[in-house]
């Protein structure tokens, strides 16, 4: 397989979808149950198994914009990476969070090379983790905090509806309009 095309980085800061919808993906934060999270989680993690059921998985629609295939990796390691931060902010006071690149993870990762049979029964596995942790969340534990390296910093309430845009949206990037 030949290297993939060099996706242009994304450096925006996402964090704005706590304040108003997201005019491309039709994500509301405030309109979000937080303590449904999980079952929004569950939800997505399945509509995503079927994404890459699909023949066309690894084709780009463009070079400069990813594959199904791609984005599926991408909310796979998402949903890691956020259970990690959703355990910092409940067993630590106020942790910082590590950086993470996710067009330096795909580079790395071999995105585009990956079989998605297994990235379709990695993502459902960490789905299931991300899941449960929001799940267990209750009661004064929503207001605990964490925070990224760029000063952004969150509750576990403003956390999840942060995380849950990043799949929601990216589903609709890979689904026609």
């Amino acid at each position: 397989m030949t290297e993939p095309a060099a996706i242009t980085p994304d450096d925006k800061d996402w964090t704005w979808v706590l304040e108003r919808p997201c005019p491309e993906c039709g994500f509301d934060a405030a309109s979000v149950d937080v303590t449904a999270t999980g079952d929004a989680v569950r939800a997505n993690a399945a509509s995503w198994i079927e994404v890459l059921g699909s023949d066309d998985v690894r084709e780009r629609p463009d070079p400069e914009t990813w594959s199904a295939l791609e984005y599926s990796c991408h909310v796979r390691d998402v949903y890691s990476l956020f259970a990690m931060r959703l355990a910092l902010m409940i067993n630590e006071l106020d942790p910082m969070f590590a950086n993470w690149d996710q067009d330096e993870t795909a580079l790395a990762e071999r995105y585009l090379e990956q079989d998605p049979a297994t990235v379709a029964d990695e993502l459902q596995a960490a789905s299931v983790i991300i899941a449960d942790g929001f799940d267990a969340v209750s009661g004064d534990q929503w207001t605990r905090t964490g925070r990224r390296s760029d000063g952004a910093s969150f509750t576990v309430d403003t956390f999840a509806r942060y995380f849950l845009h990043d799949p929601v949206h990216h589903l609709a990037d890979v689904r026609p309009r």
